[in-house]
């Protein structure tokens, strides 16, 4: 199935609680789209579909750009593990002059276009695996919720404070995650972010957004 006509048969579009400013589409309910996608992960075609939710990691990421445009007025931001684009689409509301949202899932670059659109913005989508690269037009690197596993935490744990250390302004959302470095970080802001007990292990937690320093 084309991976934008599922997003739109299987989601709704809603506001995350922490972001009323902007659209997504969403799973309203967390099992129908995830047996959805696991009758279509049985063909070898898409992974789980992390992208179909807002994370609480993602939401104060996103709720602390709109509340702190000066992070990144027209700056090049590259939002990393994108999912559903909400930090990008933040990014670009908040003035950045280009954002490229990064996600390994096809179905997620699909739904990060369908979500851009949605809010009239410009972000421009790429599924490459960006872990370890540099590129000298990135100036703000934004990551929501990335560290819920061991392997993409320990993948990222020295190339976002190499970034930090070229002079990037690297900015991590995370509320508690198991892997979420033990150093290297500086809070800037704590927000309480409703959720739901299919999500989470509780119905709000706090979504903290750490600054990624050099080591």
């Amino acid at each position: 199935m084309d991976p934008a006509t599922f997003i739109r048969h299987n989601t709704a579009i809603s506001a995350p609680s922490l972001v009323p400013e902007i659209r997504l589409h969403l799973a309203t309910e967390i099992s129908p789209i995830w047996h959805a996608t696991e009758v279509i992960l049985a063909r070898g075609a898409v992974p789980p579909p992390f992208w179909a939710f807002a994370w609480v990691g993602g939401q104060a990421l996103a709720r602390y750009l709109l509340d702190h445009p000066e992070q990144v007025a027209g700056q090049f931001v590259l939002d990393f593990g994108a999912g559903s684009g909400l930090v990008a689409i933040a990014a670009a509301k908040a003035g950045a002059a280009r954002v490229l949202a990064a996600d390994i899932d096809h179905f997620a670059a699909a739904a990060i276009a369908l979500n851009a659109t949605a809010n009239g913005v410009e972000v421009d989508v790429t599924t490459a695996d960006l872990v370890d690269a540099t590129d000298p037009c990135w100036e703000v690197i934004t990551a929501g919720d990335v560290c819920y596993e061991r392997p993409m935490a320990k993948r990222i744990a020295a190339w976002l404070p190499a970034l930090a250390g070229r002079g990037c302004l690297v900015l991590l959302g995370d509320p508690g995650r198991a892997y979420l470095p033990d150093r290297g970080l500086r809070e800037r802001a704590r927000y309480v972010v409703p959720s739901t007990l299919d999500l989470e292990d509780r119905e709000s937690r706090d979504g903290v957004v750490w600054e990624v320093t050099a080591l």
